[in-house]
């Protein structure tokens, strides 16, 4: 279970930065994986556009990483 209160920003190097902005890049990360498995599966070649899959995907990463982190 996860605590009551979590940080909402992440200290790097003496700056303060918004744990939606580390979620931000962390998302990217896991979304651009996630497309090159998937066009190494084919997939984008049964999908009507391609890059509305891309950018739903990085929405749903994104929003589920948020999700956990700020329930």
């Amino acid at each position: 279970m996860l605590p009551d209160h979590l940080p909402r920003e992440i200290v790097f190097h003496g700056v303060l930065l918004p744990t939606v902005g580390a979620l931000f890049l962390l998302a990217m990360l896991l979304s651009w994986g996630l497309d090159r498995l998937l066009a190494g599966l084919g997939v984008y070649r049964h999908v009507w556009h391609p890059i509305l899959l891309r950018i739903s995907l990085f929405a749903c990463v994104f929003a589920g990483l948020a999700l956990i982190v700020h329930p």
